[in-house]
């Protein structure tokens, strides 16, 4: 039995979680001088709702390693003998160090266990590490061994594509996602900065103005780039609005040929800390060499 685990930003549905039952680690954030953990003590509605009046961004931390023990453990007691752990990227987060940490514990104290724990950097954010994720889950179901999950997870993890963009700059400049210089531009032009995944890291890769103009480079760069092969289903992101987010399904569904399933999840708390309002983001498996 392979047990499947990764830590919270992957903003996946509890859907989703609950049919392939997916272990999650609950990254920790601190609003206002209280601590919560992330989709646990505070749902994303929640967060959101409250976001507008909070004077200072929230403080976001990685799991504990004991957070990533707990649900090792847990799969054992249950059955599983081999365990595989997808994190978000190593380049914005402690998180997939926390879950190392976890592994490197588990086998000082069981030195001669026969279980298999693999630790996997998807070099993705948010719903990008959510569909490496999804996609091992399916792999799975149709009987794919551990071995192949992780070579797969390994040799296709850079392919998964990322763009996001948002309506309101303001977080993303009090993380030091964007300058504030830019954050001005974009705020009094209503510029939109796109942003994918490069090199583990966000980068923007494309400035339009308006929403009208950033759901056409969406579907646009969707069409040309995705693999009709492996892209079996997409993820459409949201953090408040999910009214954008059903807009950009339709449009794939009208403008472009795929016919796979298309889901709409909203981010998570340690998500929209950095995201802000208005952010709606798009994740597929690319083309090999786009």
């Amino acid at each position: 039995m392979i047990k499947i685990m990764a830590d919270s930003t992957c903003d996946l549905s509890k859907d989703v979680i609950d049919k392939y039952d997916i272990g999650v680690a609950p990254l920790n954030i601190e609003i206002e001088g209280a601590n919560y953990r992330d989709k646990v003590d505070i749902t994303s509605e929640e967060f959101f709702n409250r976001l507008p009046a909070m004077e200072e961004l929230p403080k976001t931390g990685a799991p504990s390693p004991e957070a990533y023990l707990n649900i090792i453990e847990d799969a054992i007691d249950k059955g599983s003998k081999e365990i595989l752990c997808i994190c978000m990227s190593s380049g914005t987060s402690a998180s997939f160090q926390a879950a190392e940490i976890a592994r490197d514990s588990f086998y000082e104290t069981y030195p001669t266990t026969d279980v298999k724990i693999k630790v996997i950097d998807s070099w993705s954010m948010s719903h990008g590490s959510g569909w490496l994720l999804m996609k091992a889950a399916e792999l799975r179901e149709a009987g794919q061994s551990f071995e192949e999950l992780v070579d797969f997870c390994e040799a296709h993890r850079r392919r998964v594509k990322h763009y996001l963009c948002v309506d309101d700059l303001h977080n993303l400049t009090k993380s030091g996602r964007i300058s504030n210089t830019g954050a001005f531009i974009g705020s009094l032009l209503k510029v939109k900065p796109i942003m994918s995944m490069k090199d583990t890291k966000g980068a923007i890769v494309a400035k339009v103005r308006g929403t009208k103009k950033a759901l056409e480079y969406y579907v646009t760069e969707f069409q040309k780039r995705y693999d009709s092969e492996l892209t079996t289903f997409i993820i459409i992101g949201y953090s408040n609005d999910r009214r954008i987010a059903d807009e950009l399904k339709a449009k794939i569904e009208r403008q472009s040929d795929f016919k796979g399933v298309i889901h709409i999840m909203q981010m998570g708390v340690a998500v929209g800390t950095h995201v802000g309002l208005g952010g709606l983001s798009l994740f597929f498996m690319e083309k090999a060499g786009s």
